[in-house]
């Protein structure tokens, strides 16, 4: 682990919420879902916080949404103004350096290893990006300051909203244990439901276990948990990542097995994967439906078109064809996932919405 590193995550505070709030002054401190709509279809992109207290999250579809806020105000999505001011967030970035890995509109990953302005400390640089967005954007960002990048990520979580978390060389080890494993990146409801099973609770529990037993239990992922528990990344910040595919996928704590609950889950996955495309600025011509059964036996069906595919209603009829081809009847689904890949867009564009490749394939992404 190389202790010279010095990287900074930047996410921003409930990102089109906080724009719509900062625009419409009578939004202000209001409970805000930034997509769905108030007659219950759709699902939230973003949610306020004032709304995040009653429950209400990103990907929570609006019928539930509002079921836990009733007073619950929706906005229609922004892409065009969200894309700007992400370009002047960039713009703040590129004060102090060129290593800058853009993982969505909001957050990034810095490599300050080396910084233009010669500050040397990157807990002072963090401090001077979240400033600036303050004062020149009136928004504010939350920042993680490490020696990698998954534990500035986890950093960056710390103390939202507005947070800034300094987590050194000598402190990784004793944070990571004491950290409750829900907490880790890439462990999602599924898995920490099985990890407590066999009483890992904490960092401190994986780590007990060698990297054979994981790979064992977890397949794959299994030796990511064990380069977790011990802080372990070595991936650089890579600034011109070329966007290949963008995925979404859930695994149901119950089995589905009716087709109406196949296709309303195919649904919510449709929307999801039509925003990541929105703020990306990418439309594809391959759909890749995925489906893991209750015995994790796993098939993928895929489709490439002459036309560009966008928007979830025809993402979502589209999957719904790959379904009836996927001989699924009848079979109890564990897990779901589409793809979307064939991107067509200008070169230049798809570097600047480079999105970080998973480190985890885990059953959920979290979102704070």
């Amino acid at each position: 682990m190389d202790s010279r590193r010095k990287i900074i995550h930047i996410d921003m505070d409930a990102f089109y919420a906080s724009v719509d709030q900062r625009d419409f002054p009578e939004l202000r401190g209001k409970a805000l879902a930034v997509g769905g709509s108030p007659d219950g279809r759709g699902v939230v992109a973003t949610a306020s916080y004032e709304a995040r207290k009653f429950g209400v999250r990103s990907a929570m579809p609006s019928r539930q949404a509002l079921q836990l806020c009733p007073h619950l105000i929706f906005t229609r999505p922004r892409f065009d103004v969200y894309k700007e001011v992400s370009h002047q967030i960039r713009e703040i970035f590129r004060r102090y350096t060129d290593l800058i890995e853009p993982l969505s509109m909001d957050e990034a990953y810095l490599d300050v290893s080396t910084d233009k302005q010669g500050i040397g400390s990157a807990l002072e640089i963090a401090s001077a990006i979240k400033k600036a967005i303050r004062e020149e954007l009136n928004l504010t960002a939350s920042a993680g300051v490490s020696i990698n990048k998954f534990v500035a990520k986890i950093a960056s979580d710390q103390d939202k909203p507005n947070g800034l978390t300094f987590i050194g060389p000598s402190k990784i080890k004793s944070f990571l244990e004491a950290l409750p494993i829900e907490r880790f990146f890439g462990v999602g409801k599924v898995t920490a439901a099985k990890m407590r099973q066999l009483n890992i609770h904490t960092g401190g529990d994986l780590k007990k276990l060698d990297e054979s037993t994981l790979i064992h239990i977890f397949g794959k992922t299994g030796r990511h948990f064990y380069n977790m528990a011990r802080g372990i990344d070595n991936r650089e910040v890579q600034p011109n990542r070329e966007v290949k595919s963008i995925s979404v996928e859930d695994t149901f704590a119950k089995d589905l097995i009716k087709r109406s609950e196949v296709t309303d889950e195919l649904y919510v996955l449709a929307a999801k994967l039509s925003k990541r495309l929105q703020i990306r600025t990418l439309s594809g011509k391959t759909l890749t439906l995925k489906i893991k059964f209750h015995d994790f036996v796993q098939i993928t069906r895929s489709q490439s078109f002459t036309e560009i595919l966008s928007g979830k209603d025809t993402i979502y009829r589209f999957a719904c064809n790959l379904l009836d081809r996927a001989g699924a009847e009848n079979r109890k689904i564990r897990l779901l996932g589409l793809t979307m890949s064939n991107f067509t867009m200008h070169e230049e564009e798809a570097s600047d919405y480079a999105r970080q490749l998973s480190l985890f394939d885990d059953d959920e992404m979290s979102t704070r």
